[in-house]
């Protein structure tokens, strides 16, 4: 009988990623900065405060975060206005999940500062994370591994064009 331990699963689109050159300036800013870009970086919605952008690396299909503009690793120097605003986006955030993504749940996150376990601790940024019934089956379980079977494209494109419905507040 084969070993489990020893099975090899690939996921080439993590590749970018983990191997991926590394940038001089912050990622966050850079997609803040360039908004001729927002298709290929996949924003949602942008407006004076914060944008909202696709996760690359998603926990599930459907994840998206809430960044501000203004760079910072501090939540609490993000002006009170300011993180009224990013609230009230991620409550249009859930709705858009729940409604239009079936959603049944919603994790919602931030992870301040690397030991926190934040991945882009230099920039904060709050991530929302669709979650449904029975997403985890036995190879999450047993292989602490996910299979999605949906096509991320299609996610975001239906995402943008649902975003003014939603984000435009």
């Amino acid at each position: 009988m084969e070993d489990s331990r020893n099975s090899i699963l690939y996921a080439p689109w993590r590749t970018e990623y983990v191997a991926g050159a590394k940038r001089s300036e912050c990622v966050f800013c850079d997609i803040s900065q360039k908004e001729e870009l927002d298709l290929e970086n996949k924003v949602l919605f942008r407006d004076e405060v914060c944008f909202v952008v696709m996760n690359r690396f998603p926990y599930t299909p459907g994840h998206f975060m809430i960044i501000p503009h203004q760079h910072t690793q501090n939540l609490e120097d993000v002006p009170p206005e300011n993180w009224l605003h990013i609230s009230k986006l991620a409550q249009k955030g859930v709705e858009l999940l729940k409604k239009d993504f079936s959603a049944t749940g919603v994790n919602i996150g931030m992870n301040l500062g690397e030991s926190a376990g934040a991945g882009i601790a230099e920039h904060i940024h709050l991530h929302l994370v669709p979650r449904f019934n029975r997403d985890t089956n036995f190879i999450t379980t047993i292989s602490h591994t996910r299979i999605y079977s949906t096509d991320f494209e299609k996610i975001f494109l239906k995402f943008r064009e649902l975003a003014p419905k939603y984000f435009d507040i």
